[in-house]
């Protein structure tokens, strides 16, 4: 029978007129849809407090489950998880009926959020769907159900992640009520077969996020997101899909990246203000009187010998922080420093609350490190502030900053002078080992500064007494086929407490040992190319840099013949030693074997700095430092990099060669730098250029006379009456 067509007309008006009261309805409700967050938490670890902080700072209602009670879903690095599904069910029977609230069901540990309710809602609504979930693009734990998915265009993410699901409150409650699921079945396989129940899927209007438009899962997916500058605040940008995702998880093994995005997210750190919390929740030691100061543990372990060590220990000495309430443990498992640290504890007597030391074999490196912790915990300290021997603390604020800044466990930043090597990894590779992050350089360089949440640091951190005392926090050196220093921060990282990295103030500086040859005597003298700014510090004299004011006039004892301060007493000393110890000196004689010619034609007794491997230390030392001041002497010469063939220690007494005969240098400069002192090391001496009749005797150790060699500079060496004389001659650019 046909419908008379004014009839049809008026059934299908009425059809539109209930379809557009239905929408307005629906719009309606979606108006006035409300946000609640759900989230499983056993514990109140690092990364919680990081997703509690997000969400505040969006203005979103949270409500946490589980917290502060056992974790009964199992091994999460595996499967398991059905607890958590449990949880959420029991939390949405009170709204089972509601169909005006929105409820995001999200991980904590590794989890932000990074958008208000209001974008949230949007997002989800955008979807046109009851229950919205997050996908990846590995189909975990059953990798045989991954043809049951629906195919997904565009490279889209294709597989269901549990970490983060959005949903109408009683459209949830009837997903996870379907089926029940044991505290230690695996959530996402779980979730994954209800999705994949064609009849429920549809019944419940359930979508999968597959363009990361609400969620975004780092793992697999690193090459597809980037940190995005906007309106002076980083967000997370899918680059593929053009999406800035509001839920951002660090599943699986994408945790390490995720952390060194969450150094930005949500309103961490901009070019514009840097660090936006790095003072959020520190410490104040100025409030308090020094007999209320935290109490810390000073843990320096000895493990290698080290250059410029004396100097290592000075800067301990010179912490500033109360001594009273410090306790400090010398562990030496190296049996090079152990004189070192012997006489040190002797200078210091009882200035510290309690000092220890402790002489072991390397062998004990793993327990020395591990009774650390038993001695903090027995000494009941707030605070252990562990230092190896390679990390020089130049800054002697250090400690007090560390303790303000209120972490768990946080490392000064630390590096080698002129290298990007530093005691901390901006990323691990597969295999575990360091691999440089996005933003490694400009850190270690300081050109981005704040605190940074990282996965390895070494050599010198402060950690809280509380994770120690805790055997869930308490880290561990100790594991199969790795270092103690990797195991370290491994075992932090699984026991979710993060470790942050310190470079908004110089702090100082880490030795370069690993070319340390302790065989050689005053071994430091070598390191000039190794840990320059240290050998500079040790070496150089305190009034080199005087040498170029130009305000200031350069000593001129005789026409032509200049002196400069150039280096210090103890460089002289020890270079001195290193000649004796070597004891090789020539006769004197013409005949000299270690020259190309075999003869010298104004001999002297002397070392060269080939006999003692010190030949291209000391063409450096012509080429950084004396190089320099020669064109400020001698204004117009320059030859880059200088030569010398002969660089050798002349040694002067009555009991050898007392005196040198007139000559010229076979040289265009020469410089003489006095080793020892006259009147106190040797009576008489000195250098006396015969065309001016001008004589230079009252020398001083570590200053360095310069004077043209050939043609005009005719000179002789006077004698020494008594004592011994030491001299370092160079010929340059002869």
């Amino acid at each position: 029978m046909k419908t008379p067509f004014g009839v049809c007309i008026a059934i299908c008006g009425l059809f539109f007129i209930l379809d557009s009261a239905s929408t307005k309805k629906d719009v309606s409700a979606k108006s006035d849809l409300n946000l609640l967050v759900l989230t499983v938490a056993s514990e109140k670890n690092d990364g919680f407090k990081r997703f509690i902080d997000s969400a505040n700072l969006n203005g979103l209602k949270t409500k946490v489950l589980g917290v502060d009670k056992p974790w009964q879903g199992g091994n999460m690095n595996s499967v398991g998880g059905g607890y958590k599904l449990n949880l959420y069910l029991e939390a949405l029977e009170p709204y089972k009926n509601n169909d005006n609230l929105a409820v995001l069901l999200t991980d904590a540990y590794d989890v932000v959020l990074l958008a208000n309710s209001s974008t949230i809602l949007n997002a989800f609504t955008e979807f046109d769907s009851s229950i919205v979930i997050s996908t990846e693009n590995s189909c975990w734990p059953d990798r045989k159900l991954a043809d049951k998915y629906p195919t997904v265009d565009l490279n889209g993410y294709r597989f269901i992640n549990s970490g983060g699901i959005i949903g109408y409150a009683s459209q949830l409650y009837k997903l996870l009520s379907e089926k029940p699921i044991k505290n230690l079945g695996d959530d996402q396989l779980h979730l994954t077969n209800l999705y994949l129940d064609t009849d429920l899927r549809e019944k419940l209007n359930i979508k999968l996020d597959n363009y990361a438009k609400l969620f975004q899962n780092v793992y697999l997916a690193e090459d597809d997101i980037k940190l995005k500058l906007v309106n002076k605040s980083y967000v997370l940008e899918n680059i593929n899909f053009n999406t800035q995702p509001a839920v951002i998880h660090g599943n699986g093994l994408s945790k390490i990246t995720f952390n060194s995005y969450t150094n930005y997210i949500p309103n961490k750190w901009s070019p514009e203000s840097g660090c936006k919390t790095c003072y959020d929740n520190n410490l104040d030691l100025s409030t308090l009187k020094e007999e209320n100061y935290p109490k810390v543990l000073l843990s320096i372990i000895v493990d290698k010998p080290t250059p410029f060590f004396d100097e290592f220990l000075d800067k301990i000495e010179n912490i500033d922080y109360p001594k009273s309430r410090l306790c400090l443990s010398i562990t030496t498992l190296v049996d090079y420093h152990k004189e070192h640290v012997d006489k040190f504890i002797s200078k210091i007597g009882d200035k510290y609350n309690a000092s220890f030391v402790f002489h072991k074999t390397a062998e004990e490196s793993i327990h020395a490190r591990h009774f650390s912790f038993s001695l903090c915990t027995s000494k009941l300290c707030d605070f252990l502030f562990y230092i190896e021997n390679e990390a020089h603390l130049d800054n002697p604020q250090t400690l007090k900053i560390l303790i303000q800044r209120n972490k768990k466990i946080i490392a000064p930043m630390l590096t080698r002078p002129f290298k990007a090597w530093s005691n901390f990894w901006g990323a691990l590779s597969k295999e575990g080992f360091y691999a440089r992050s996005f933003d490694y350089m400009d850190i270690v360089n300081y050109n981005k500064t704040g605190i940074w949440n990282v996965p390895y640091i070494s050599s010198c951190y402060l950690m809280k007494g509380t994770i120690l005392e805790n055997k869930y926090t308490r880290p561990s050196y100790k594991e199969d086929n790795l270092d103690y220093d990797m195991a370290f921060s491994k075992s932090l990282r699984e026991k979710g407490v993060f470790m942050y990295i310190d470079n908004q103030y110089t702090y100082g500086h880490l030795i370069d040992s690993e070319s340390f040859d302790i065989t050689l005597k005053n071994p430091e003298v070598y390191q000039i190319f190794e840990n320059r700014y240290d050998w500079e510090q040790r070496y150089i004299h305190p009034e080199y840099m005087e040498n170029f004011n130009p305000d200031k006039k350069p000593a001129e004892p005789c026409p032509d013949v200049f002196w400069f301060p150039i280096l210090t007493e103890q460089f002289c000393q020890e270079f001195i030693e290193i000649m004796e110890n070597f004891g090789q000196w020539s006769d004197g004689t013409n005949n000299d074997t270690r020259l190309r010619t075999g003869y010298e034609a104004v001999p002297t007794r002397d070392i060269h700095m080939n006999q003692v491997g010190l030949e291209k230390h000391w063409l450096e030392f012509l080429r950084s430092y004396v190089q320099p001041i020669q064109k400020k002497a001698f204004i117009g010469y320059t030859h880059d990099p200088p030569r010398s063939l002969m660089n050798f220690v002349v040694k002067y007494n009555p009991l050898g060669q007392a005196s040198l005969r007139p000559h010229h240098d076979s040289s265009t400069y020469t410089i003489n730098i006095a080793l020892n002192s006259p009147g106190k090391d040797y009576q008489g001496g000195g250098c006396h250029f015969l065309r001016y009749k001008c004589k230079v005797t009252d020398l001083k150790v570590g200053w360095m006379l310069m004077h043209p060699g050939r043609l005009t500079h005719y000179h002789e060496g006077l004698e020494v009456t008594n004592g011994t004389r030491y001299i370092m001659i160079s010929f340059v650019d002869p």
